[in-house]
């Protein structure tokens, strides 16, 4: 039916647009209310229903799609009373309107809609020109086409927000997968899996290949240039990506958005970068990058569980205090506010507060993943065992794709010597990611305290080995390679363990205990020569390590019954005054334990001996080394554990 006053209809239709554009919602909603009086049209009505939504009348916005019987006539409109129902909290009923199951038969039509781009690209010029009226497409039917599919994925990430309110994740994730399944480009649906960790990284790589990016196509005169978009939205994609999986294609889409389009400083790039760099546990340089993004815009909150991570690591008390003190004044209904709260208050050891801060920030956002972690690193730094597994039992269960809170069960759980129950979480964590440093000496020592020597040099090799693939930090990984020395001694490899205790004292793990290692192994070897040299080198680091100077002990009697040893049976020529020789030892001996004394005087008075009174307890001195010798070692580095990140 042709309009009777089509041109005051056009005035009042710019209006309203130009007012909704300015946000001047109270402008717009006046002139749409009038408008839709005058034309009684849907498509006014719809546009009414926004302007309410965007106002945030999401009430009026509803009623008026019901009274108007538009929710079941269009994808559009169903998809809009949905979304109201969400931000007024009522998911069931919103999971009731959008229904349980998705539209597979929409998964098979990107075939079509290839079709239909490439022949239709005038089609899409019309799309493009119309895009602010989904209810009216101009008879076009590839425009609608297009149209109805982005709203039922955009009803798919909804579906997928009702899943997880209600504590369904898994049925959440498939929902956002089948968003992306339909329309490669619902962004949402993508934040919402990657942001969430709802994937594991191998899962990410298996998904990223199954999505349709030939699918997007660029609407132009130049045919070579219609491929375009698909790569770049899969490189955008694929910087979003668990950095544990891939790091090489992470680097090559990185390095090519940077430099054709010109994206080198973009935010979301640059904290990509870093999240890189804090897996690698380059610390330094990741925080380097979150600082250059907030000072360019400090209110970017996406960047602060890096940024906050960093500084932890670093142990940025004096920053963290400054950052925290900032955000509590000027945005106290942020999460990411009462995270640096409680990290401030964690790394200053008040744990209590830290506790309740990360509480805060994960009730103010249920999916916030670094307060859920450290909310349970609070119970773990207590000692707290069985809070801190419940704890990291919640996060697990609510962060199915990432390894890391099944990789702190396992560490609780060797904490309280409950190895099965270790191996067992660190086995399920291996299951999400194999490329996880960390994960792996964490397996290696559980392995190595179940005496399965040669299981745990392999776990010690293969976190080595990946650390030096991701251009890791050596520092960050000192312990594990002390940890591949310590198996290779107890498995009597004397040649590696020495190897790999050297590695460590030349990148700079200056360490009384490695020492001690060494001359342990000098004396397994029967250097006992070489195992005072060194243990003297580990006194100079402490002078009051017990255990150096109880081996320090252990090597000069060695040491000592070495050369009566080679005194001969029946006589000789070449010790003539068999007497002469005796006191020239005890002198040699005195003399070591002399200057032996002189270091480690506070530590002998400590432990109430005096030079002649060591006889006394020598056997029960032997049983103790023996059994230091056994259980010595197990160096678990907790750098790079993305404490409160993931």
């Amino acid at each position: 039916m042709a309009s009777s006053q089509p041109n005051m209809e056009k005035f009042l239709r710019d209006w309203r647009q130009d007012a909704l554009n300015k946000a001047q919602y109270d402008s717009a909603i006046f002139i749409g209310d009038k408008l839709l009086a005058m034309t009684k049209d849907d498509k006014d009505a719809f546009w009414l229903a926004q302007v309410h939504f965007a106002a945030g009348n999401f009430t009026r916005a509803h009623a008026l799609l019901a009274k108007q019987d538009l929710i079941g006539s269009n994808p559009a409109c169903r998809y809009l009373a949905a979304h109201c129902l969400i931000r007024q909290n009522h998911f069931t009923d919103a999971l009731s309107l959008l229904g349980e199951h998705s539209p597979t038969h929409l998964f098979t039509a990107n075939a079509k809609r290839k079709t239909a781009r490439s022949n239709g690209r005038h089609g899409l010029s019309r799309l493009g020109s119309k895009a602010s009226d989904p209810l009216d497409h101009g008879g076009d039917a590839s425009a609608e086409e297009v149209s109805n599919r982005r709203y039922e994925a955009a009803m798919c990430h909804l579906r997928g927000l009702c899943y997880s309110k209600q504590n369904a994740f898994d049925r959440a994730k498939e929902a956002y997968k089948d968003a992306l399944r339909i329309d490669v480009q619902c962004f949402e649906a993508f934040s919402q899996l990657v942001k969430n960790s709802l994937m594991s990284p191998d899962e990410e790589d298996e998904f990223m290949q199954s999505l349709e990016f030939s699918s997007i196509k660029a609407a132009g005169d130049d045919p070579d240039m219609e491929d375009e978009p698909a790569d770049y939205v899969r490189m955008i994609y694929q910087t979003q990506l668990s950095k544990y999986r891939n790091p090489r294609a992470f680097n090559t889409a990185i390095e090519s958005l940077s430099t054709h389009y010109g994206l080198a400083q973009n935010a979301d790039i640059l904290l990509a970068r870093a999240d890189l760099l804090y897996t690698q546990c380059r610390f330094k340089n990741a925080l380097a990058i979150t600082d250059t993004i907030l000072e360019d815009d400090k209110y970017n909150f996406a960047v602060y569980p890096v940024h906050l991570a960093c500084l932890y690591e670093l142990r940025k008390t004096n920053l963290l205090f400054l950052i925290a003190h900032e955000l509590a004044d000027t945005h106290p209904d942020e999460p990411c506010t009462w995270l640096a709260v409680g990290i401030y208050y964690f790394v200053t050891g008040k744990i209590a507060d830290a506790r309740r801060f990360f509480s805060k920030a994960s009730m103010m956002d249920a999916n916030f993943g670094p307060a859920w972690i450290g909310f349970a690193h609070t119970f773990a730094a207590e000692g707290e065992h069985d809070q801190a597994v419940t704890a990291y039992s919640t996060a697990a269960r609510l962060f199915t794709g990432t390894h890391l809170p099944q990789v702190f069960l396992g560490m609780q759980n060797h904490a309280m010597n409950n190895m099965t129950a270790a191996e067992e979480f660190l086995r399920t964590a291996y299951q999400l990611c194999k490329t996880d440093p960390l994960l792996l000496n964490e397996m290696g020592i559980v392995f190595y305290h179940q005496e399965r020597l040669k299981e745990a040099t392999q776990m010690f090799r293969q976190a080595l080995l990946i650390a030096d693939e991701m251009d890791s930090d050596p520092l960050a990984w000192l312990g594990a390679r002390i940890n591949l020395g310590h198996a290779y001694r107890r498995m009597r490899m004397h040649d590696e363990a020495l190897d790999e205790f050297d590695q460590v004292l030349r990148d700079g793990g200056k360490d009384a205990a490695v020492f001690c290692a060494k001359g342990l192994i000098f004396l397994d070897k029967g250097l006992a020569d070489e195992a005072v040299r060194v243990l003297h080198e580990a006194l100079a680091i402490h002078s009051q390590d017990p255990i150096a100077t109880e081996l320090l002990n252990k090597a000069l009697d060695e040491s000592a019954g070495a050369d009566l040893a080679l005194l001969p049976v029946n006589g000789g020529d070449d010790f003539a005054d068999i007497d002469r020789f005796e006191q020239e030892l005890e002198e040699r001996k005195f003399a070591a334990k002399s200057r032996l004394e002189s270091k480690t005087r506070a530590a002998a008075a400590a432990a109430g001996r005096s030079g002649k009174g060591k006889a006394a307890d020598s056997r029960r001195r032997q049983g103790r080394w023996r059994r230091r010798r056994q259980s010595y070692g197990n160096e678990r580095r907790r750098i790079g554990t993305g404490a409160f990140f993931f």
